[in-house]
């Protein structure tokens, strides 16, 4: 009987010892590494939730960082827009000017330093890509360089060589956006502007000084067609500022369910400090008090041996 007894009071003792420093072990961690637990296993029933929150904060990130990008290239074909209709607003300029004038001296110089803006814009770049080409990101979308390029009996079309696919951009689950814009759509009415005059001129010569009466009648008719190109670009600019809302929202939004799901999954794998520096204290008291119990168990075997060896002699 007494050996049984003792037997079980080792087990009792080296248990609670046993205990005391796996809860030793899981503060010490939970205080050192940030975490409630180093697997999921650790997080018992909760694992599930757990998951499925960082499931959702990766797809979050993920749109967030898309968002930021999209943003980012909208902001660089809304400078294009405006080089673009910088550039139909200049040739109207300086043909308004050439007409209040009555000097045709400097209208074409004007006019080549309008074409090759646009033609700039046109081909405007972000990241390495080009921005209006249709898919075909690695290629100029529009090759022209110079005025004379519009006369050389080719029609304009050939001038541009962008896809037709346009980009578009995921915000979220739920919304898709179009992005993207073609070279040939923006460019062709604005090119056909600037052909009108420079096939004049090739035709008929450099504009005088003073203006005879025809080259006064043709520029006048040719201010429609840029005013036109013109209201064309605000419109498109317009479209991809809308866009531009669209996105700063999205990411206003995406912002807020990064914050909150930030919170619920720390609220499950973050450890409460206060409470596993309590753990660990405790957890030293139990194994500092298991050692005293199997010291004194030890103590008192070896006592009730020396009793029991004592009465047998």
């Amino acid at each position: 009987m007494v050996g049984i007894a003792t037997s079980t009071a080792y087990n009792t003792v080296l248990n609670g010892m046993l205990t005391a420093q796996a809860a030793q072990t899981k503060a010490t961690q939970q205080i050192s590494s940030g975490e409630t637990a180093s697997d999921l296993q650790g997080y018992a029933g909760q694992a599930d939730t757990l998951l499925a929150l960082q499931s959702v904060q990766q797809q979050t990130n993920s749109y967030l960082a898309n968002s930021q990008t999209t943003g980012d290239v909208l902001s660089a074909q809304d400078l294009a827009f405006t080089q673009l209709n910088e550039s139909a607003s200049s040739a109207t300029t300086a043909i308004t000017d050439a007409l209040s004038s009555g000097s045709g001296d400097t209208l074409m110089q004007s006019l080549g330093t309008g074409f090759q803006d646009a033609v700039s814009a046109l081909n405007t770049s972000y990241n390495g890509q080009y921005l209006f080409s249709g898919g075909a990101v690695n290629t100029q979308p529009t090759t022209a360089t110079s005025l004379s390029d519009l006369t050389t009996g080719a029609p304009i079309s050939s001038l541009f060589q962008n896809g037709d696919n346009v980009s578009t951009a995921q915000l979220n689950s739920s919304t898709t956006v179009q992005t993207g814009f073609l070279a040939n759509q923006l460019g062709t009415n604005l090119y056909t502007a600037y052909q009108s005059i420079a096939s004049y001129v090739q035709t008929n010569g450099s504009f005088s000084n003073p203006l005879t009466t025809a080259q006064t009648t043709f520029l006048q008719g040719t201010l429609a067609s840029f005013k036109s190109a013109n209201t064309q670009l605000t419109t498109s600019q317009a479209q991809n500022g809308l866009v531009q809302q669209q996105v700063t929202s999205a990411q206003t939004e995406l912002t807020d369910q990064q914050t909150t799901l930030s919170g619920l999954v720390g609220n499950i794998s973050t450890p409460n400090l206060a409470q596993a520096s309590t753990n660990l204290e405790q957890a030293q008291m139990a194994i500092q008090a298991s050692s005293q119990a199997f010291l004194a168990l030890q103590t008192s075997t070896n006592t009730l041996m020396s009793l029991l060896q004592s009465a047998g002699t």
